[in-house]
């Protein structure tokens, strides 16, 4: 695994659960296009799984 994830929004968050608007705001998401830098962790993974269809992730290697 590496050691950071970037995590882009690719899709808006209107019309979608509750739960899943909650998850990109704690990913630090808000709004289209946003990117956040986070480390690489079993929490921010299951978080990315919840909302796999919205978001694009990409490794970052050092």
């Amino acid at each position: 695994m590496a050691n950071r994830i970037e995590i882009k929004q690719i899709m808006s968050r209107n019309g979608k659960k509750p739960n899943q608007r909650k998850t990109l705001t704690a990913l630090g998401l808000r709004k289209m296009n946003a990117v956040r830098v986070h480390d690489d962790n079993p929490v921010i993974r299951g978080m990315i799984m919840k909302v796999k269809h919205l978001v694009e992730v990409r490794e970052i290697k050092k």
